[in-house]
């Protein structure tokens, strides 16, 4: 029998999650969104590609603008990117206080119809809202997962491989702390074919790179001028996904809650994690130069304000 993912929020992240998800076969797929009509089409439009892809994975797509999620029920993971961009005169706080509504929302209805179900966090701004999926949820911390660390460290390889001219399968990059321009990006732990990223690229370009890593996601929202990311997010998702339902104890970069790693508590933070059957299996911790550590802390601390803002 096939796993089941339900992913909540029928946008272009949340569609072409799905959409990789039903390619690869991975497992059936629910679609949802509140925009009655648009995930059944999206759906349908997956469905009817299976025969040339070769998967017999099944799609559906739901509105739920009525509030029913029965269709999702008994997902083993659901992927939340539903969610409001910010839109000119909208200040921080208020996409913050917004967003938050949406998820309590999504994760009120979706958690009673799978109590067992592994959460992956997508929405922005995205530590502050796992924080909320966790508290609202009563999952335990191994159950909610935010998806950051994937993407910056990915954003990060493509810098790093571009660089260079070398394959991306070379580039190994390790991003931590919170989504946002205060993440962290160890070039010590970065590597191309084992070789740390110092001994390969010049100081200054290298601290381009970093620089180039922290504004990814502005750097195509100027690009495309009327959205944001959404090819490279997706992908980070679904790598989560299938270490999940593959058991494969990857270690990946995801934002996850800790209680005193770090000398961080009470925090989702980007951090190194073993992702498996159970969700997150262990947080893998390394050895910080202080400099590094003042980042992390100074990462850690803007995520702190936001979830201090919604009372968490």
């Amino acid at each position: 029998m096939r796993k089941k993912v339900t992913v909540v929020g029928g946008g272009f992240v949340g569609s072409t999650t799905a959409q990789r998800i039903h390619d690869a076969g991975l497992a059936d797929v629910v679609l949802t969104d509140i925009i009655e009509g648009v995930p059944a089409g999206k759906a349908l439009d997956m469905a009817e590609s299976a025969p040339i892809l070769g998967t017999d994975a099944h799609a559906v797509g739901i509105s739920t603008a009525s509030g029913d999620y029965r269709e999702t029920a008994n997902s083993d993971i659901i992927v939340i990117t539903a969610g409001f961009p910010r839109k000119p005169g909208m200040s921080r706080d208020d996409l913050l206080r917004a967003n938050y509504d949406v998820i309590k929302g999504v994760v009120d209805a979706v958690v009673k119809l799978s109590p067992g179900a592994i959460l992956i966090m997508v929405t922005n701004p995205l530590d502050a809202m796992a924080q909320a999926a966790f508290k609202l949820s009563g999952f335990s911390k191994n159950r909610v997962i935010g998806m950051a660390g994937v993407l910056d460290s990915a954003r990060m390889s493509a810098f790093v491989a571009m660089e260079l001219g070398v394959s991306v399968d070379n580039v190994h990059s390790f991003v931590l702390g919170g989504h946002g321009d205060d993440m962290v990006p160890l070039v010590r732990y970065s590597t191309v074919a084992g070789i740390p990223l110092p001994e390969l690229i010049a100081k200054d370009k290298l601290a381009a790179i970093v620089t180039r890593t922290r504004k990814g996601g502005a750097e195509i929202v100027n690009l495309l001028k009327t959205g944001s990311a959404y090819y490279a997010p997706s992908a980070a998702a679904v790598e989560m996904v299938a270490a999940i339902l593959k058991d494969k104890k990857k270690i990946l970069p995801c934002a996850a809650y800790l209680e005193g790693e770090y000398g961080i508590s009470g925090l989702f933070v980007g951090v190194p994690v073993k992702l498996g059957a159970r969700g997150i299996e262990q947080i893998i911790e390394v050895k910080l130069q202080p400099e590094e550590k003042a980042a992390l802390d100074k990462s850690a601390a803007s995520v702190r304000e936001l979830v201090n803002i919604l009372g968490l």
